[in-house]
């Protein structure tokens, strides 16, 4: 099963066992009450019952390939023993169970394996009349009609389900590659800053250096003032470099916000921003390096549903889910961050519990802020 499925298959077979699993158990124990005349019926009828549970709970699990044949001869053999040794038209209720599970997820020719099944339940119960003194229309009635139409129906079912069940893996490969796109589109974004930095440098570089060697010889005041620009311009860049690759370029509050909440939604996340708050002006741009980051690690190391960004007039803290089990990872970025943050007066906080990863980085305030609050949900969920 894809890593990005799990979630999703989880929660599934989680509903499925707590809300069918009851009503499945009580139908077989009330076929097996009702038609067992001996402890030797009630053993065959029960076997076929157990093996029907078993084959749906290994479905529940995804892994029903394994158990498929063994769950399949158990019931197929209980319905004849029932139409010809128990006298129970109720014997086929695991085949039907078991089978219909089986048949949709078949790779090829499902449509026949379908039609055999239901043919297989009528031939088989048409059986009863070698055994039976009762009347064709009784006989045909309950162990050909109306078990093969139970079957029927039920395998029918089956494939709407099976198709919601594709439907549900094409959404989570879809979310998996809209966060790889996401993720993409930053590297992109990154790529572009760099790109406005060192590019329009290097180009003017180009161009000096070229001044340079043809006033070499005729004016080297002039040569020594251009080399002198070049050296300046020169570390210029490589210091806004360091910014860029450290994530300490001035950034902008605002504008990473509304990145941020664009990635997001590429991702198929939903996203809640509440302001609280004005922001403190002095801590925008620290403010802005830690969502970006915790953006970068949201849409890289969890399998988020959901995230909550809270903005307050001392600080900001986003909170997700789908954080992966075990001890806190290493983030690096963070951790850079943190530095800063500390230096700043601030405080940097991670914390990851029952699924959910916390980042919150706060400021001191100097004084109360009297501009007007915005409400608490601002942006709709999305």
């Amino acid at each position: 099963m894809p890593e990005h499925t799990e979630p999703t298959r989880r929660r599934l077979r989680k509903l499925n066992l707590v809300m069918l699993v009851p009503p499945l158990a009580v139908g077989g124990a009330i076929v097996v009450v009702a038609d067992s005349g001996t402890w030797w019926d009630a053993l065959i009828l029960a076997s076929g019952v157990v093996a029907a549970l078993v084959a749906f709970e290994r479905w529940t699990a995804h892994d029903l390939s394994r158990f498929a044949p063994y769950c399949l001869i158990v019931t197929a053999a209980v319905w004849p023993l029932g139409v010809l040794m128990i006298d129970s038209p109720r014997a086929f209720y695991g085949l039907a169970l078991a089978g219909s599970l089986i048949v949709p997820y078949l790779k090829r020719y499902r449509a026949a394996a379908a039609v055999g099944l239901v043919g297989y339940v009528a031939v088989v119960g048409a059986t009863r009349l070698l055994v039976s003194s009762e009347s064709v229309s009784d006989v045909l009635l309950q162990y050909v009609v109306l078990p093969a139409g139970a079957v029927a129906v039920i395998t029918g079912l089956m494939f709407p389900n099976k198709r919601f069940y594709d439907v549900v893996d094409e959404l989570q490969e879809s979310r998996r590659r809209e966060a790889e796109l996401a993720v993409f589109r930053e590297r992109v974004r990154f790529a572009s800053d760099l790109h406005d930095i060192q590019g329009h440098t290097l180009h003017v570089v180009k161009l000096k250096i070229a001044l340079a060697r043809k006033l070499v010889r005729t004016d080297p005041d002039r040569v020594d003032n251009e080399l002198r620009e070049i050296y300046s311009l020169v570390s210029d860049t490589i210091n806004q470099t360091k910014e860029l690759a450290y994530a300490q370029r001035r950034l902008n509050l605002s504008a990473e916000l509304e990145n941020a909440k664009n990635l997001f939604e590429a991702a198929g996340i939903r996203v809640r921003v509440d302001r609280e708050a004005e922001v403190d002006t002095r801590a925008d741009e620290l403010l802005g390096q830690v969502l970006r980051e915790t953006t970068t690690n949201i849409l890289r190391h969890a399998q988020a549903t959901q995230v909550k960004i809270t903005l307050s007039g001392s600080g900001i803290t986003v909170v997700n889910d789908g954080a992966p089990q075990g001890p806190l990872p290493q983030l690096h970025g963070l951790a850079t961050l943190r530095n800063r943050v500390a230096d700043s007066a601030g405080e940097l906080t991670v914390e990851q519990s029952d699924g959910r990863f916390l980042t919150a980085a706060t400021f001191p305030r100097t004084g109360p802020r009297t501009g007007p609050r915005t409400g608490s949900a601002p942006m709709e969920d999305r």
